[in-house]
């Protein structure tokens, strides 16, 4: 609109001037004026109209958005505007743009758990509009979705499934926990439209008194299985003592089995034989006694020789 108006005082101006050459330079025509204003003004004002009219007629829908056209005589439009180039009839239709790329949200709910545990957790969920469905959304829940149906849906599920698990059962099937909360907020929201991509856990906060017993729980656990070691370990250890005794047990009987008189007669004979080598040629001189005394023997060589 701007455009036109310059060029409407553009017009004026040179009418003007033109008229100021033809009365040599002394005065100016108001008539002359007053004809060229009507007659290039009403022209222009008329363009402008139709440029201006032309103009709110397109609308440009950025990428990863939908425009929802509402309609002042029909209502909103049951398809929504895709990206890029769209018209729409000025005046009587306005768009409104809606994201439908992936949007991150989160949550904090505290709930009961089944052992009657007081539970906060903090979760993110993605989630995004289905394109199609961006005037159902529009019409039946607004712009603010995420505050007025994702909000209160996911407060719903995280609250159900802390009620079906133990505070440890929380922790230790964390993944099971994770898709049974997605799954009730997807029943939840999908008949709006609204597709969930996935559900984060990003934290489950117990009372003081519930960790320390985690904590004691857990120490009892670490010196059960260190008595456990132990035990197996004595265990272990007796049973090599028994094999051991066991095997030096069998050893002894089965040398005992292998002692027979003609076994004794050999090593006598061998011990007479090894005794027979290691003699000098001397006689004994002194020979010991059944009480453990010990008699001189006499030297007949000595008596011969007398």
């Amino acid at each position: 609109m701007s455009f036109i108006l310059l060029a409407v005082m553009a017009t004026v101006a040179v009418a003007m001037l033109r008229k100021d050459e033809w009365s040599g330079g002394k005065t100016i025509d108001a008539d002359a004026l007053r004809s060229i204003v009507l007659k290039f003004g009403v022209l222009f004002l008329v363009i402008g109209a139709i440029v201006g009219v032309a103009v709110r007629s397109v609308v440009i829908v950025p990428a990863g958005h939908r425009g929802v056209v509402f309609n002042t005589i029909s209502g909103v439009r049951a398809v929504p505007l895709g990206e890029g180039i769209n018209f729409v009839l000025p005046i009587v239709e306005q768009v409104t743009f809606m994201d439908i790329r992936v949007q991150k949200d989160t949550y904090d709910a505290s709930a009961a758990s089944k052992d009657m545990q007081v539970v906060h957790t903090k979760v993110a969920l993605n989630f995004h509009p289905s394109p199609d469905s961006i005037p159902k959304i529009y019409q039946g829940v607004g712009i603010d979705f995420s505050e007025r149906l994702i909000h209160p849906a996911v407060q719903e599920a995280v609250k159900a499934t802390t009620a079906r698990f133990t505070a440890e059962e929380l922790i230790a099937r964390r993944e099971e926990v994770k898709t049974e909360i997605k799954t009730l907020v997807e029943k939840q929201v999908h008949p709006y439209g609204i597709l969930v991509d996935e559900v984060y856990i990003t934290d489950f906060d117990f009372s003081h008194a519930f960790a320390e017993s985690i904590e004691t729980k857990q120490i009892a656990e670490q010196q059960a299985l260190k008595a456990k070691r132990d035990l197996d370990r004595i265990k272990i250890e007796a049973d090599q003592k028994i094999a051991s005794a066991r095997a030096e047990a069998e050893s002894l009987r089965m040398q005992k089995e292998a002692i027979t008189p003609q076994l004794i007669e050999l090593r006598k004979v061998e011990m007479q034989k090894l005794a027979i080598d290691k003699w000098d040629g001397k006689l004994p001189t002194i020979m010991m006694s059944g009480q453990g005394g010990a008699t001189p023997l006499l030297d007949l060589r000595n008596l011969s020789t007398h």
